[in-house]
């Protein structure tokens, strides 16, 4: 039981520190959202390096890089992990606070429908049932922005083509997030010297502002390293529950302090995607109680 709490405190922690994201990255204007993610890369690269090198895994994360199917998809991760990075920082410090959360909402669903087409995978009636509600509420969404959602579309897919990739490396994700950062080094280092030579760059300017680009790197790394920590003490329905933590406190920070609009057809594109999670985390409570009569009649 006391590994329980422990996992619940680290997995209501990582996803409370996801949720609060929307606070910190405007912090970090006027630089732009590519600068941002170039100082996010290399400072979570050198915490990730430290990090490895107490654990004394250092030199097992860079044998990983020795074989080419491994490294050809770290590098499809690693540019899925940039598109995303990239666009919700955009997407935050440009007034769509509320589009980066419903991403981050339909991303579960999107999830679902990866696994069936890409690894052929059966979806119980349920998660066609919320997969089918969340079609509604994202076409109800399409409609009252006169556009699709592209924020949140596009989050979602890059997230969730990167997990499925992740989920068949099987590589423990400080390792992976390595070795993904090292490969788009070169890529963010040149950018942010391209910057410094063209007499653009914001790092240096003011200690403040160099202290929390400098920061990014910590502030990604820590959550990862409590989810990880959840990961191995809780079941995955919890898992599955604890992850909608990060949107909700997005949304609310979105319409409440960052005074984004809603108009009458947002909020019913919203209450019906709420209702296709509620079908889902329903799932996630029967398939668990499922496995867990199935476990109790074999012992």
């Amino acid at each position: 039981m006391k590994s329980y709490k422990l996992g619940l405190i680290f997995g209501i922690s990582a996803y409370t520190i996801w949720g609060l994201f929307p606070l910190y990255w405007p912090l970090l204007e006027p630089s732009g959202s590519i600068e941002i993610v170039a100082h996010r890369s290399a400072w979570t690269l050198l915490f990730c390096l430290i990090a490895l090198t107490a654990s004394q895994q250092l030199r097992s994360t860079f044998h990983l890089m020795k074989r080419w199917t491994v490294t050809l998809k770290l590098v499809a991760t690693s540019i899925l992990i940039s598109i995303n990075w990239i666009v919700y920082i955009w997407g935050v410090n440009h007034g769509h606070v509320v589009e980066c959360a419903l991403g981050y909402y339909i991303n579960p669903l999107i999830i679902i429908a990866f696994g069936v087409l890409l690894l052929k995978e059966r979806m119980r009636w349920l998660q066609w049932v919320s997969v089918g509600i969340a079609a509604v509420g994202v076409i109800v969404l399409t409609i009252d922005y006169g556009r699709p959602p592209w924020i949140a579309l596009t989050l979602a897919l890059s997230w969730g083509s990167y997990g499925v990739i992740k989920k068949q490396l099987g590589i423990p994700a400080l390792q992976g997030l390595t070795i993904e950062t090292l490969l788009s080094l070169p890529f963010y280092a040149g950018y942010l010297l391209f910057l410094t030579k063209q007499g653009t760059s914001h790092f240096g300017h003011s200690a403040g502002l160099t202290i929390l680009l400098m920061s990014a790197g910590v502030v990604t790394a820590i959550p990862l390293l409590l989810f990880n920590g959840s990961g191995n003490r809780l079941p995955f329905t919890i898992i599955g529950l604890l992850q909608y933590i990060t949107p909700t406190l997005q949304f609310i920070i979105g319409v409440s302090l960052r005074h984004e609009k809603m108009s009458l057809g947002s909020w019913i594109g919203f209450f019906i995607i709420w209702g296709a999670l509620f079908a889902l985390g329903l799932d996630l409570v029967k398939s668990s109680a499922s496995s867990d009569d199935r476990i109790a009649q074999i012992k």
